[in-house]
């Protein structure tokens, strides 16, 4: 049985993810971090650091965007994300891979 050709394994996402990215993105816009690389590489490797640190969430909707998960997140787990996140900036930053 090849479930690959009888699923639609696309339809499984990783809300980590996109909180992941979405508050990344949030953190790009802060003073402290104005003169970090953004190209590809350095940020695909801070989101892949953080998501290697946290509890990933995996989904099965289409329809299901990370929005409902990421309003469930507590002040502390919130809080961890952010922590991860910029510690990903800064080992990435100290050792981007380009």
């Amino acid at each position: 049985m090849a479930l690959r050709n009888d699923y639609d394994f696309d339809m499984l996402v990783n809300a980590m993810e996109t909180i992941v990215i979405d508050e990344l993105d949030r953190l790009l816009l802060l003073e402290e971090y104005s003169d970090i690389c953004r190209c590809q590489d350095c940020i695909l490797d801070i989101v892949a650091y953080s998501l290697n640190h946290l509890k990933p969430s995996y989904r099965s909707s289409l329809s299901y965007k990370g929005v409902m998960y990421k309003h469930q997140l507590s002040p502390k787990n919130a809080e961890g994300v952010e922590r991860i996140i910029r510690d990903a900036i800064k080992r990435v930053t100290s050792n981007p891979s380009h």
